[in-house]
């Protein structure tokens, strides 16, 4: 790992074992951008690699040159308006109404280790020898806007994070209304663009289409990062695959408005622009005030999208998420919502509890419905207090008898919403986000609650620490079941308005930091409606999320897929739900839902007292197969290796860092009928290593599996998991592989 300033050539090199970064303080004092790749050997002189050439119709930087153009230089950290006509990386409204900035060159500075972000999450490093972090500071001469661009690279791994901060060191204020965490200028445009889109119950599916002129873009401007488009994309060589290839993935940890951007000028020349997005932001900076952008990570594999996606989960479990539930194993539940809906009351709760517990299940969660005036969707939200008529001991009661059981309690809250109908809006009808003289959209019933005020997140603290002060609770499910509409903060004045996306995201980070540094062992899951809000920015304070609505075991195949190409399996919340499935009315054999929920953090959303004796006994071989291998399944090394948007078949597999097991799963969607051989090749297995099979009395040697590939058409591997008896085939089918290496 090293960071090295040439001082001769001006040229900073950022490399580690996989990746080289370098780039220039240009001729005009401006920074522009030379390679970012595979690991290159340093050397004192980058320069050559700055090309120029005349191009017509350009404007020029010096007097009698008509080569030096700002319109056709890769740049770091590009203005828009001189010379350079392509969407920049900043944008800074002045007094006078110029939005012109001029960013030179100053100084820098490198040292180890890596800084924590004022009020936002960021990737860290536990120890300085971990990392090195560059800031390069420029300048704009004429308001005296002090940048500091930061670049952290870590020991290894081809990973880069990035963000800015600004500083005003003028007189007078002046108004940020772009501010973009990372421009990275590319030679040339033969890229493919993933993105991962979708909507309610079908989140992050992936959609490819080739890099053309123009602008490209994903981006929310939900107040979260939203179903419809993740703060995630991927540029992929057309020739790249899972396994082999050159891949950029650009990932935005952050909760509210983002765009990530790719921009294909006339010379083929490729920008990659991530932040917050800068429609509806506008942040007044003071002089002497500073902002800093969000973190955005850029990570580079040659070794195809599987080798992005294990450096995301690799980081992202061990360097993002934090705190006591980081490393450990996490619990199996069960949740009362789709087995009781608002119909409960307590010893309806302590039944369903009681015979989860009687098949293995370690943690009961109580979900919506059990405090105020909530008995269905238009009441209640805001008052967090316990409906002592359905719980007449309050929260303390319940969870008091859940622990008696043997098992941990959990408790549902959204904490960012509010109804009409609460004691809350009554006293503060101001507290909830809307524009003077405007109607107030509803999303659910529901309004959100104005966090970029201090007080209204203060309130929210103390009514849910004080329930976590008295009740053993364990796990918190936050839900947030709405967006952002009618974004106006009785708070501030005209001219912060555009500051409010912003601040609600500061305040929810402020919530999560108060609430998981005081109650370090409670088990937070984030959840928006599902998966509206499964972002990096989440992971930093809750290490799983609810990783959609939609528990159908089919769907989930996909939602997972694409979910897994950045998030690592620690961090999805999968369930086995009822059958007919309450989303699709599919019915989904048992064992195929919990084939598919293995792979996350697994529990269950039904009452399994309902379950036949048959199912209650499959069940129990479920919860005895998760506990006995769920390390290896939520922390392993992951690998997709078929997809289910490919065909009808579907394939992933886990496998120890020792590389002396793994598990396969295998997944037909519908049957078929005299239908071709078919085999697996695996991935991540010691090739000299000879593989037992759970399913198979044929063992074979790690480079067979992977080469040659697994047998998945033996009628003799009929077995569902691990000590299931054999059933016949049918729709919707699948097997667990469970490969275990011969001393």
């Amino acid at each position: 790992m090293s960071i090295v300033y040439h001082e001769n050539t001006r040229t900073f090199h950022l490399y580690n074992d996989t990746i080289s970064y370098i780039m220039m303080v240009l001729e005009n004092d401006q920074l522009g951008q030379l390679y970012c790749g595979k690991r290159i050997r340093d050397k004192e002189d980058f320069s050559y690699l700055f090309e120029l050439a005349e191009r017509p119709t350009t404007s020029c930087v010096f007097d009698r040159d008509k080569i030096y153009t700002m319109a056709s230089i890769r740049q770091e950290f590009p203005v828009y308006g001189t010379g350079d006509y392509r969407h920049p990386a900043v944008e800074i409204l002045q007094n006078n109404g110029s939005r012109i900035s001029e960013f030179v060159y100053e100084s820098y500075e490198i040292f180890a280790g890596k800084p924590k972000l004022e009020g936002l999450p960021a990737l860290y490093a536990e120890d300085e020898s971990e990392a090195e972090t560059l800031v390069i500071i420029l300048r704009d001469p004429l308001t005296g806007i002090r940048a500091e661009l930061l670049y952290s690279i870590y020991k290894t791994g081809g990973l880069l994070a990035r963000s800015v901060r600004f500083i005003n060191e003028g007189q007078e204020a002046v108004h940020l209304t772009r501010a973009m965490s990372l421009c990275l200028d590319l030679p040339d445009h033969e890229y493919d663009w993933i993105q991962f889109s979708g909507a309610w119950s079908r989140e992050r599916t992936p959609r490819t289409r080739r890099l053309e002129y123009g602008v490209q873009s994903v981006d929310s401007m939900h107040g979260n990062s939203s179903h419809e488009q993740n703060p995630f994309v991927v540029l992929k060589r057309p020739t790249a695959d899972e396994f082999q290839g050159e891949v950029f993935g650009f990932s935005f940890i952050y909760s509210g408005n983002f765009q990530i951007q790719a921009e294909v000028d006339g010379y083929a020349v490729t920008r990659m622009l991530v932040g917050i997005h800068p429609d509806c932001f506008d942040w007044k900076l003071e002089a002497g005030e500073r902002f800093q952008t969000p973190e955005a990570v850029m990570v580079y594999s040659d070794r195809g999208l599987n080798g992005m996606s294990q450096t995301f989960h690799r980081f992202y479990q061990k360097r993002l998420a934090r705190g006591y539930w980081r490393d450990r194993e996490r619990p199996i539940l069960i949740n009362n919502w789709e087995a009781t809906y608002f119909d409960f009351d307590e010893d309806k709760l302590v039944k369903i509890a009681a015979g989860a517990k009687n098949c293995g299940v370690e943690l009961f969660v109580l979900d919506d419905g059990w405090f105020g005036a909530r008995r269905d969707d238009h009441a209640g939200l805001g008052d967090w207090v316990a409906a002592r008529e359905l719980l007449p001991n309050g929260v303390k009661g319940v969870a008091d008898r859940i622990e008696a059981l043997g098992m941990k309690f959990g408790l549902w809250i959204e904490p960012e919403m509010v109804n009409r109908d609460s004691d809350l809006f009554r006293a503060h009808p101001d507290w909830a986000l809307a524009v003077p003289g405007r109607k107030m959209t509803h999303g659910r019933y529901q309004y959100v609650l104005d966090f970029s005020r201090k007080e209204v997140v203060d309130c929210i603290y103390q009514m849910i620490s004080a329930i976590l002060r008295k009740a053993k609770v364990s796990y918190i499910k936050w839900d947030m079941n709405r967006c952002i509409t009618e974004c106006f903060s009785a708070a501030y004045p005209a001219d912060r308005q555009g500051e409010i996306f912003h601040r609600y995201i500061l305040g929810l980070y402020d919530l999560y930091e108060r609430l998981t540094s005081e109650f370090p062992e409670v088990l937070f899951e984030s959840c928006a409606s599902g998966g509206g809000r499964f972002d990096p920015g989440m992971l930093y304070y809750a290490p799983q999320c609810w990783t959609s609505d939609d528990t159908d075991a089919v769907e989930r195949l996909k939602i997972q897929y694409g979910t897994s190409m950045c998030y690592p399996i620690s961090s999805m919340g999968s369930h086995v739900s009822v059958t007919p499935n309450h989303q699709v009315h599919r019915l989904t054999p048992l064992h195929t839902r919990a084939n598919v929920a293995y792979f996350g953090t697994f529990g269950y959303e039904l009452d399994l007292n309902k379950l036949p004796d048959v199912e209650i006994a499959e069940v129990k071989e479920q919860i005895a197969f998760m506990k006995k291998y769920r390390r290896l399944l939520q922390f392993g090394t992951f690998y997709r290796l078929e997809s289910p948007f490919a065909g009808n078949q579907a394939a992933w597999m886990v496998v120890s860092e020792d590389q002396k097991t793994a598990i396969v799963g295998w997944y037909r969607i519908l049957n078929t009928v005299n239908d071709r051989f078919m085999r697996v090749r695996l991935k991540g297995l010691n090739p000299d290593l000879c593989y037992s099979s759970n399913l198979s009395p044929v063992k074979a040697y790690g480079d067979e599996l992977m080469n040659l590939g697994m047998l998945t058409t033996d009628e003799s591997a009929g077995a569902r998991s691990g000590d299931i008896e054999m059933l016949e085939s049918m729709d919707f089918d699948s097997r667990i592989y469970v490969l275990t290496a011969e001393e």
